[in-house]
């Protein structure tokens, strides 16, 4: 297996998003949708399979250093190449559909490419100044695919404001960086740990370290930097929505997991500098219960499953919020669980954006009233839907049940009974509104004049994988939660 270059993920997708852009300036007159998004989701479905190759053989077992340390290969890093391989393939092949008739389509295909070329580069990231580069790298083309529909006014200002707050996390999270390094005068992970023992500018290393947490709030839409997210999502074409809320989150938890274990070992900080467990204990409830809260005030599906991916991020915040001093079995096992709900996550919202965008494309509103009745005409479509939200709220229809009752029961574990029992207490709200999806789809009445045109084979093809993966998740789900934990204690050294 190391005869591969251990960024052979990255390196994928790098190389397919050139040739998208090759293919397209050698035949710019005739774009051709098919071949471009046969490329896109060869090259993701590819990264994704390398990832779950290396995984397999073992390479994940070791950290290979990349380019003097700024970057690393481990099982943590090819987790995560493997979600936003995954997730990304479905993106693709439901953008086929999607972008019918558009323009641009190129362009379109490169960015998702080259975001996701930076969400797996954050996941490898083992210095802050790699960190920085590769969130711009994901940054970036994600702000322009937001306003992608430039005739829609809904989507440049989605765009806009998300170019805003995202230059306003990613000033703060840059000056954060710039007092780390002033504290220890080195920006690798494992160099700013071996610094802390003598650590004489404490509070200047602290408030870096608390800047440092709010430019990964912005990546995984936790509070206070999460208002671009219902933003965002509402207004970005519908599989952008899904990339963002399921690739993007996870990359910017990869990255926060690692930076966090790796350059501010909690036995070092926790009585001298700040206590970054209880900081993110604080996070988790407030993103959660906001996130709750808001998502089951809307009528907008597709703003409620925004403000979902809120509450889902102080979910697995909880990974963070309950690792102890000392306890390595115990930290890998918490901090595993919150990969483990990222991968199911990463299927079962993903899945949930598409079938919002099947519906955008047979001209369906995007109220829950919309949706009254639409059972009666995509049976095979709502179906799926269905096993989605249950699966998001925790019911036992899918991988997302025992995600979250293992990440529960890591915080019991841990010592943290109160921030499980507050999760449970939100995943009962979320019921609720996901609830109000299936009623509309199943219970309600249809619309006299309901008709949909067509059946987009992308779409469905996405829509209905994604639900598979989400079912096979709950009988299948060893494989995941053992890979998960042995990455979480790849960081641990367990």
């Amino acid at each position: 297996m190391t005869e591969l270059p251990p960024l052979t993920p990255q390196l994928i997708l790098g190389a397919t998003a050139i040739l998208v852009i090759g293919v397209s300036a050698i035949a710019p007159d005739d774009e051709s949708n098919t071949l471009l998004a046969a490329i896109s989701a060869a090259g993701t479905l590819l990264t994704a399979g390398v990832a779950a190759w290396f995984l397999a053989a073992g390479t994940g077992d070791f950290q290979f250093v990349q380019f003097d340390g700024a970057l690393v290969v481990d099982a943590l890093s090819l987790f995560f190449a493997f979600i936003v391989g995954s997730v990304g393939t479905l993106v693709v092949v439901a953008s086929y559909d999607y972008l019918e008739g558009s323009r641009n389509i190129a362009a379109y295909y490169s960015l998702v490419l080259l975001a996701a070329t930076g969400m797996t580069l954050m996941a490898s990231a083992n210095s802050l100044a790699t960190v920085f580069v590769s969130i711009e790298l994901a940054s970036l083309p994600s702000f322009a695919l937001v306003a992608f529909l430039k005739n829609d006014r809904g989507s440049v200002e989605s765009g806009l404001k998300y170019f805003l707050i995202g230059a306003l996390s990613s000033a703060v999270m840059a000056y954060g960086i710039s007092l780390i390094y002033a504290s220890t005068g080195t920006l690798l992970l494992q160099n700013i740990a071996e610094t802390l023992d003598t650590q004489q500018f404490v509070g200047v290393l602290g408030l870096g370290i608390v800047m440092l947490t709010g430019g990964f709030a912005f990546k995984t839409a936790s509070v206070p930097f999460h208002f671009w997210a219902p933003e965002a999502n509402e207004g970005a074409p519908a599989p952008i929505s899904a990339f963002l809320s399921s690739a993007s989150k996870a990359a910017g938890f990869a990255v926060a997991f690692r930076v966090f274990t790796t350059a501010f070992p909690l036995e070092a900080l926790a009585t001298t500098v700040v206590d970054w467990s209880l900081l993110f204990a604080v996070l988790a409830v407030v993103t959660m219960t906001l996130g709750n809260f808001a998502a089951a005030t809307q009528d907008n599906v597709k703003r409620m499953l925004a403000y979902s991916s809120v509450g889902h991020a102080g979910y697995v915040l909880i990974g963070l919020a309950a690792i102890q001093s000392g306890a390595g079995a115990e930290n890998s096992f918490v901090l595993g669980a919150s990969m483990m709900h990222l991968l199911v996550y990463g299927f079962m919202n993903t899945g949930a954006f598409l079938y919002v965008a099947l519906a955008e494309y047979w001209g369906v509103g995007r109220t829950f009233e919309d949706y009254n009745g639409l059972a009666e005409r995509a049976p095979v479509a709502c179906v799926a839907m269905t096993v989605f939200v249950f699966s998001l709220a925790g019911l036992p229809v899918g991988g997302g049940f025992l995600s979250k009752y293992l990440l529960f029961a890591g915080a019991v574990q841990s010592g943290f009974a109160w921030l499980a029992a507050i999760a449970a207490l939100n995943s009962a709200l979320s019921l609720f509104y996901y609830s109000r999806v299936v009623k509309a789809l199943w219970i309600e009445d249809p619309a006299d004049d309901l008709s949909l045109r067509g059946t987009p084979t992308g779409l469905y093809t996405a829509v209905v994988a994604a639900a598979v993966v989400t079912v096979v998740l709950l009988f299948a789900f060893d494989p995941v939660a053992q890979t998960a934990i042995h990455a979480a204690g790849v960081l641990f050294g367990v």
